[in-house]
């Protein structure tokens, strides 16, 4: 049975061997939860989207882009979680390499993509915001959005083929050899580094918008973008100047916190693992469940302030 230190370094799959029964169950009811809602909560958008004119902005594209690699996540992967939860630890398909490297590719194909969807809505909207529309326009033409959502899901299969070692774990019978173990540990320090630089620039955009939108009104309302439909903040009727920057930064901020709240423990659990020593596997099980979970909140990240989508939304269900 593998250690704690070899499946923190191993194995992003939540379930572990020596978790009791209870636990596995409730493991599977959650993630059955998180698979139904955040399904259709990502279809529904991508939906919206390519139904109404009006959604058919730049920003949202990147936004479908994001809930296409989550379906992967809730779609795929989380409803196979959830089954073999209710299955015994010594089930043969559990016990599976090949089994187990496909549940990790869909993990970490729909997880790569995600966060690179995260960061290009983040910097269409620091353009947006900041830039000249001269600039907006040159830098978003079709075909370059098309450019970057396609080099999006190539660094995402190029990346997730080089790293089996930490999609995959040792077998249920013997602990992974220590070679294998240390190499998991290095790739997870990559894995974290990335995410902390990923998260960094997703900051400065966001932060960037937030000092803009306060210091300058006039600047906002000038652009001929619809910007309110491309922001997380009400579309319509605009409310007061000052309760506008008010509001454009709590929406902004409260993104970035839920973000943060997703991303971060993972990173520093990662980063005290191959520093000091593992963290507790139930820490780093909770690490990997919010990073997971934000596969099915995104749709609502970044729809729950848009009139647009709203009425949209309204025109759709009964």
């Amino acid at each position: 049975m593998p250690n704690a230190s070899s499946w923190s370094a191993s194995s992003p799959l939540l379930l572990l061997w020596e978790d009791s029964s209870g636990t596995r169950i409730f493991l599977s009811l959650l993630y059955a939860v998180l698979a139904i809602s955040g399904t259709l909560s990502n279809v529904m958008v991508i939906y919206l989207v390519f139904s109404f004119k009006k959604l058919q902005t730049t920003s949202n594209a990147f936004i479908v882009n994001g809930c296409a690699a989550d379906l992967s996540v809730c779609a795929l992967w989380m409803p196979q979680e959830a089954v073999l939860g209710l299955l015994p630890p010594n089930s043969s398909s559990l016990r599976s390499a090949e089994y187990r490297l496909l549940r990790g590719g869909l993990l970490g194909l729909g997880l790569t993509v995600s966060l690179a969807s995260h960061l290009l809505v983040a910097f269409n909207r620091y353009v947006l915001i900041t830039k000249l529309p001269s600039v907006y326009q040159a830098l978003y033409q079709r075909r370059h959005t098309g450019c970057m959502i396609g080099l999006s899901w190539a660094l995402a299969l190029l990346l997730v083929p080089l790293l089996p070692g930490l999609w995959t774990s040792g077998s249920a019978q013997q602990p992974p050899l220590r070679q294998t173990d240390g190499s998991s540990r290095y790739t997870a320090l990559l894995l974290a580094l990335a995410v902390l630089g990923q998260t960094a620039l997703l900051l400065h955009c966001y932060l960037g918008i937030v000092r803009r939108v306060r210091g300058s009104a006039k600047r906002v309302s000038v652009l001929n973008f619809h910007l309110l439909h491309q922001l997380p903040f009400p579309a319509a009727p605009p409310p007061p100047r000052r309760s506008q920057r008010r509001l454009s930064s709590v929406s902004v901020l409260l993104l970035c916190c839920v973000f943060l709240l997703g991303t971060q423990p993972l990173v520093w659990v990662s980063l005290l693992g191959f520093f000091l020593r593992p963290a507790p596997p139930a820490l780093q099980a909770a690490s990997w469940l919010l990073l997971c979970a934000l596969s099915a909140l995104n749709p609502l990240l970044y729809t729950w302030r848009s009139e647009e989508f709203r009425r949209a939304a309204r025109s759709v269900l009964p």
